[in-house]
């Protein structure tokens, strides 16, 4: 692997450009007039947490879906670093969309995936008029064995390679989104599938998920029709590529979700008072913010790096994603868990949104491999020996 500090690597360009700034101001400013918190917890206690409108808004109109799309299928050309933008201001407002599943996973999935179908499908995602979840666990790590593939038992059946019809039999547990997905992408022994979401054979059952704002759903097919996109070592390679990418992503979601957790919590501690002094002027409370303060920031030099090596490629991408999610996965859990402690009995309520970030953050700290499974990559790529048994 080589180091960053070789003569053949690219700089590590940690600072938002002017655009990767214009982008941030277009999100936030969305997000801030559609996706306040009163609305997010109406749409949980209905039973619909994901908000159709706001994504097309997201999606279409600002074009976030097509970041990672080249321009030749319709897309925006632009690279991780201005996904990863996105994902951050997502991450501060816990927002209900599926960005991280269909505009990153799937989208990356699919540019492993050289075909007519797959540019197709490429295209529709990209122009906000579908939605695409892999028919994966949100816990599927990078670097981890994939799962047991759901079973093509058409007549085709077999190896095979390029594209054509399969009849696909088997069951797929936490998948994240699916529930308000249009397409399912499915790895089966004889390939990568695309699925329609409302096809005969496929039965959607939600679970009861600790991050309302990302639903989870089991996946049933029962002799479901789908098209082949790829064969078995195109896909399998495909969906490793995309597990790296989205968990170094994943990062910059865990960043926004830990800076407007010590944002909203510093606003709090000096709002209120006792003792006719504000809460934030006590001696200890400050020692905690200022410790949260240093972590939030050095999370944001791991996300940056991470975002930044995905985009040009770098040859230690894999190390860099591995120590982002290795740090910004506990940071954002600690942000979260001040933030209610600190804001004290009006935290615990279902009404104030602290609870919805603390969720996510908890949910994240699992989504796309847990802490330690990235330590552990990190000692693997170092070269470190592992612990005496």
């Amino acid at each position: 692997m080589t180091a960053r500090n070789s003569p053949s690597a690219a700089p590590l360009d940690l600072l938002y450009s002017e655009a990767e700034e214009e982008l941030r101001t277009a999100v936030r400013s969305l997000l801030g007039s559609r996706c306040d918190a009163a609305g997010i917890l109406a749409r949980i206690e209905s039973g619909r947490p994901h908000d159709p409108a706001l994504w097309r808004v997201l999606a279409a109109d600002i074009g976030t879906a097509g970041l990672l799309v080249p321009e030749k299928l319709g897309g925006q050309g632009a690279s991780h670093r201005e996904a990863a933008v996105v994902l951050e201001e997502l991450g501060r407002a816990a927002a209900p969309v599926p960005y991280l599943t269909s505009a990153v996973l799937a989208t990356e999935i699919l540019l492993g995936c050289d075909g007519a179908e797959s540019a197709d499908l490429l295209r529709e995602l990209a122009a906000g008029r579908q939605i695409c979840a892999p028919a994966l666990p949100l816990t599927l790590a990078p670097g981890a064995p994939l799962p047991a593939p759901v079973r093509d038992t058409g007549a085709g059946a077999g190896p095979g390679t390029g594209t054509g019809a399969g009849t696909l039999s088997g069951t797929v547990t936490s998948v994240a989104d699916a529930v308000s997905a249009d397409v399912l992408l499915v790895l089966a022994d004889t390939g990568l599938y695309a699925v329609p979401a409302g096809a005969a054979g496929v039965s959607l059952t939600p679970l009861v998920a600790l991050d309302l704002t990302r639903p989870l759903a089991t996946v049933t097919f029962d002799a479901a029709a789908g098209t082949r996109l790829a064969d078995p070592a195109t896909a399998r390679a495909a969906i490793a590529g995309a597990l790296l990418s989205s968990a170094g992503l994943l990062a910059s979601e865990q960043l926004g979700l830990a800076e407007w957790c010590l944002t909203q919590t510093v606003a709090h501690l000096r709002a209120r008072h006792q003792f006719n002094r504000p809460l934030g002027s006590f001696q200890a409370l400050k020692h905690r913010l200022a410790r949260l303060w240093l972590d939030v920031a050095s999370a944001r030099a791991a996300a940056r790096a991470a975002a930044d090596a995905l985009a040009t490629g770098a040859p230690d991408t894999p190390l860099t994603v591995a120590v982002a999610q290795a740090y910004c996965s506990g940071v954002a859990v600690r942000a979260a868990e001040e933030c209610v402690q600190l804001h004290g009995g009006i935290g615990m309520t279902w009404e104030h949104p602290a609870h919805l970030y603390l969720k996510r953050a908890k949910a994240d700290s699992l989504a796309l491999g847990t802490a330690g499974h990235h330590r552990g990559l990190v000692a693997d790529f170092a070269e470190l020996p592992a612990p005496a048994p």
